[in-house]
């Protein structure tokens, strides 16, 4: 007589074969047979959030640091809906998330009888915040349904991907699978004949820029392949640390300043590779980029959209890069000082930014000093992440990069707790304004309750900064709905098990920083904004190119 098995063990043993081996969520009566198998087979690390949004968070900023898939389960109806808004920031960023939720039982679903934990259309919902939606309408076809589902989220364009199973599906028994195993993946291999004409083009260039974005993080040694034979090298804000910060080829994120512009104008070539250029680094598409323009993209559909390619190769970066390279080497003569330009320019741009700092220089330079080289850097949307934490602070890894790429705030910290785990003893360092954080400032609990090794900055100014600054600029200096009541972080910390560090004199920077940073576990450093004083220069949004 052959095995059986329940529905929700087949998923605990899928994802393990997966190579799966930690996953975020909430318990709840709709994921129990799954989750059960979780705890009886004690193979995956199950991380219990304290909201479904924390959950999904968690597991896309696990899978940014870790470059593999994240797992996210949550219960149905509201469950899922409280998930939205974070899947809508893993659809954006393009992590590969597996987002499993429960469903009622099949008897009942569909029928509008007002069951209990029943979404009226559920699969919308979860198809409008979804790379794509599975619903597994049997016990036979369960395995089949996630194979495709994983596939799904991490062919490129990776993205989140929900998978509905109901209860009752969860329950059955089946017989044990012959092999239980993901399908291979496949690789968009570039035209032989696209690369040829590509290398022709570069090959008589003599100031080449390579713009990197998120698409081209997995393909850091093939750029830096490039960047050897004399290539330039920008990147989007999701594409930092291809190559590390500190290297005189790379302007890093410093993709729109003025400084850089100037030397956008000295390149004759410019090689875009998985960026979606996207307005808010682009100065809403008016950013002069250099032509000829060359991009590289996974996605067919990223031809013309916002700038509008010379040429244009749909392929995964990393095969792509290595046959240029191929074809490149011993051919490409870079103009002379165009490495001193480069660095030129980067060293303008961060003086410029510097400049508009104020008493948050000492802050910026005693954290990277702090630092290990390897830590990872997670930020929020805030005052502090827009003005320097999106640029100035470096990264050295294209992987150790994790920020709200959608715009929304209130992630950062469960992102945190997500990047912490996955990084696998790396020190993980979390910026958050006091607004932002209040969003999910339960998943402090859950970061607690495993023991995450996460510095959290948060920079306390008593309310929505960013807002205020527009206000300032648009509305007269009307100041409507953005003081906010903060708690006491000190005494929110000690209730939750934190350590907790108040800095309130730059003077102390580097000391105080240091020392939080150097202690492993929880930390909380507050930063008091009110009494360090303000920027010299106000955020008061993304820069737009002014009217001339």
């Amino acid at each position: 007589m052959s095995e059986q098995i329940t529905v929700g063990e087949l998923t605990a043993r899928f994802l393990e074969a997966c190579g799966v081996d930690t996953a975020f969520g909430v318990i709840s009566i709709h994921n129990m047979p799954i989750l059960d198998a979780f705890g009886r087979r004690n193979t995956i690390r199950f991380v219990p959030s304290r909201g479904e949004a924390g959950a999904v968070n968690m597991a896309d900023a696990f899978a940014r640091v870790r470059g593999h898939l994240g797992v996210a389960i949550t219960s149905t109806g509201t469950a899922a809906g409280n998930a939205a808004g974070a899947m809508v920031e893993a659809q954006t960023a393009g992590t590969p998330v597996l987002h499993l939720t429960g469903q009622i039982e099949r008897a009942y679903l569909d029928k509008h009888w007002s069951y209990i934990h029943e979404a009226a259309d559920q699969p919308t919902m979860l198809k409008a915040v979804s790379k794509a939606f599975f619903r597994v309408w049997s016990p036979e076809t369960a395995l089949g349904t996630l194979q495709e589902a994983v596939r799904t989220a991490l062919t490129a364009p990776t993205g989140p991907v929900s998978v509905e199973i109901p209860i009752d599906v969860q329950e059955a028994l089946i017989d044990v699978p012959a092999h239980i195993a993901p399908v291979p993946l496949g690789i968009a291999q570039p035209d032989p004949a696209a690369l040829d004409a590509m290398a022709e083009i570069l090959a008589k260039a003599r100031r080449p820029l390579i713009w990197a974005g998120g698409g081209a993080r997995h393909a850091s040694d093939e750029i830096r392949v490039l960047a050897d034979l004399g290539f330039a090298v920008v990147t989007s804000v999701q594409g930092r640390g291809v190559l590390p910060e500190d290297d005189a080829r790379t302007l890093g994120a410093f993709n729109l300043s003025p400084p850089v512009e100037s030397f956008y104008a000295g390149c004759d070539t410019l090689l875009v590779v998985g960026s979606r250029l996207r307005g808010n680094e682009t100065l809403k598409y008016t950013l002069k980029l250099p032509k000829p323009m060359l991009q590289i993209d996974a996605d067919p559909q990223a031809h013309g959209r916002g700038y509008t390619a010379d040429l244009f190769l749909a392929a995964d970066a990393k095969p792509a890069l290595a046959g240029l390279a191929a074809r490149l080497k011993g051919r490409l003569k870079v103009a002379d000082g165009f490495a001193q330009d480069v660095k030129a320019a980067r060293d303008e741009a961060e003086i410029q930014l510097r400049k508009g700092l104020g008493p948050y220089e000492k802050l910026v330079d005693a954290l990277q000093k702090a630092v290990p080289r390897d830590y990872v850097w997670v930020r929020d949307v805030t005052v502090s992440n827009s003005t320097w934490g999106n640029r100035m602070l470096r990264l050295f890894d294209s992987r150790n990069g994790v920020h709200a790429l959608g715009g929304g705030i209130g992630m950062g910290a469960a992102m945190g707790v997500g990047a912490a785990i996955g990084a696998r003893g790396r020190k993980t360092v979390v910026l958050s304004g006091d607004g932002g954080l209040m969003l999910c400032v339960g998943e402090l609990a859950t970061a607690a309750q495993e023991q995450a090794d996460m510095l959290l900055i948060v920079m306390n100014d008593r309310g929505y900064g960013v807002i205020r600054n527009i206000q300032d600029a648009k509305f007269g200096g009307r100041k409507y709905f953005v003081d906010l009541h903060t708690p006491s972080f000190p005494d929110l910390a000690r209730s939750l098990g934190w350590k907790h560090t108040l800095l309130n004199d730059i003077a102390k920077a580097e000391s105080t920083i240091a020392q939080a940073v150097a202690e492993s576990g929880p930390r909380m450093l507050e930063v008091d904004m009110v009494a360090i004083g303000p920027y010299a220069s106000a955020f008061a949004g993304p820069p737009v190119r002014k009217a001339s």
